[in-house]
């Protein structure tokens, strides 16, 4: 055992090597009686912690503020605008899941279809049957 395992395992369990872990128990003795200063400076301070720790009391509380909190503790809260809405809201949330699913559908299905193909099997919003009207435009912008 090393002697900064030493003081991790003493800011862990204490000073009292009865409370460590069994498996350390031993070793941390055997660190103990070679007497090195810095592992019986940090089971004094571990053993200080400890000592003042077992002597703090808490205060008692105020007794208005014990029935306040156990009056607020026992009586319904007014209800909010989400407890109040909440299942039409939940009813929103099932919508807008269907429709971002729609719309992943959507995509996916676009996304599938070949992206060539003759004008019959796609046809395009863009086809008016002017394809001949602006080849020849295409010609003439090029010939000058």
């Amino acid at each position: 055992m090393t002697p900064e395992r030493f003081a991790h395992l003493a800011d862990a369990y204490g000073a009292d090597l009865r409370h460590w872990p069994a498996a350390e128990q031993e070793d941390a003795r055997r660190l103990l009686a070679s007497g090195e200063t810095s592992v019986h400076e940090t089971l004094r301070q571990a053993a200080w912690l400890d000592r003042q720790l077992d002597t703090h009391r808490a205060a008692t509380p105020d007794p208005l503020l014990v029935r306040a909190v156990l009056a607020a503790a026992f009586t319904p809260a007014s209800s909010s605008f989400w407890r109040r809405h909440w299942e039409w809201l939940s009813s929103l949330g099932i919508v807008g899941v269907g429709l971002a699913g729609a719309a992943a559908g959507m995509l996916v299905v676009s996304l599938s279809l070949p992206l060539t193909g003759t004008p019959e099997v796609l046809p395009s919003i863009f086809d008016h049957g002017d394809v001949e009207l602006f080849q020849g435009l295409d010609a003439e912008e090029n010939d000058q």
